[in-house]
């Protein structure tokens, strides 16, 4: 085992993959936002600059660039950069990527990667701090990935490049600087796999992306209470792996899902609601949702520090369901 910060972890698969299959083509951005750790970046670009293009900046432009690659036999990698900047590609995702292998009677593949940030940065205001994962679950054909970890980071972006389906990898600049264990003969994690990042008996909480780190800092600071949390991490939204949420929520009876999509219609409500369908004999009290309120980002950091899905929000939201 290795300490690598998520960054690092995120960049060696992105190293490695690109070594093993010259398929592989990296279009936009830098795959680090605006963070201070662009060195990693232009390592990639020494040695396979060849293979990284730089289109204008039109979202719709490079989305159907990259899908048609795909299609064409490539396995292009797309840097959205923000999260909110998919909006201006969704014709080319949603309505071409995600449907052309139904439409083609499954003659057609479309082996893409749409890499974003999304959620809460700081000061990203309405326009940079999306998180459309929720939308994208709503549009059939797209596989969605979410990882929280370093050793996530690296082995979910392996799968995602060598599956033949398009697939939204659901990033998050506030995970860059985390560190954690990444295994020296490191290997692909399979989707639709969820993992029990901290098991505990009282209470389950399933969360998602950075959320899970959030989540786990709480479970610490309850176990000083004797409140002992289970924190659930699905890592994929498609494919969703209901069996390992619904042991754990046989186990302990009470449910909480922490989720940066907002309330309505949001990531923390469609598993609310699947939990509700499988397994509400299950349940010792209501499933309670922390997400993040339903009105656009401000720009203000106290503003948008409250609408989110905050450390006191998910203590209270524990505590709710052990009362």
């Amino acid at each position: 085992m290795r300490e690598l910060a998520y960054y690092e972890a995120k960049f060696e698969a992105l190293h490695e993959i690109m070594a093993a299959d010259e398929r592989v083509h990296l279009i936009n951005g830098t795959f680090l936002s605006l963070s201070p750790h662009r060195h990693v970046f232009q390592d990639l670009v020494k040695k396979y600059g060849d293979r990284m293009k730089s289109p204008p900046i039109s979202e719709l432009g490079f989305c159907g660039l990259a899908t048609g690659a795909a299609m064409a036999g490539l396995r292009p990698i797309v840097d959205i950069s923000t999260g909110s900047f998919i909006f201006e590609g969704w014709p080319q995702v949603c309505n071409e990527a995600a449907n052309a292998f139904s439409m083609s009677a499954g003659q057609t593949r479309v082996p893409v990667v749409f890499h974003l940030f999304h959620g809460l940065r700081g000061g990203g205001a309405a326009q940079h701090s999306a998180s459309p994962q929720a939308m994208l679950w709503n549009n059939p054909g797209l596989e969605i990935v979410l990882p929280s970890s370093p050793r996530d980071v690296k082995g979910l972006l392996k799968t995602a490049v060598a599956s033949d389906n398009p697939t939204i990898f659901v990033d998050h600049v506030q995970l860059l600087e985390i560190r954690g264990e990444v295994p020296d003969n490191d290997s692909p994690i399979r989707f639709g796999q969820a993992d029990i990042k901290r098991k505990g008996n009282d209470v389950t909480v399933i969360s998602t992306s950075y959320m899970v780190q959030r989540c786990l800092q709480v479970a610490d600071k309850l176990a000083g209470e004797k409140i002992s949390v289970e924190v659930v991490d699905p890592r994929t939204l498609v494919p969703f792996d209901m069996a390992t949420l619904m042991s754990s929520v046989e186990k302990t009876g009470r449910v909480v899902i922490v989720d940066e999509t907002h309330q309505s219609c949001g990531v923390a409500a469609e598993i609310a609601a699947r939990i509700a369908e499988s397994g509400f004999d299950k349940l010792k009290a209501p499933v309670r949702r922390v997400a993040t309120l339903d009105v656009p980002v401000p720009y203000s950091p106290p503003l948008e520090e409250y609408i989110g899905p905050r450390e006191d929000r998910i203590i209270e939201a524990i505590r709710a369901v052990l009362r």
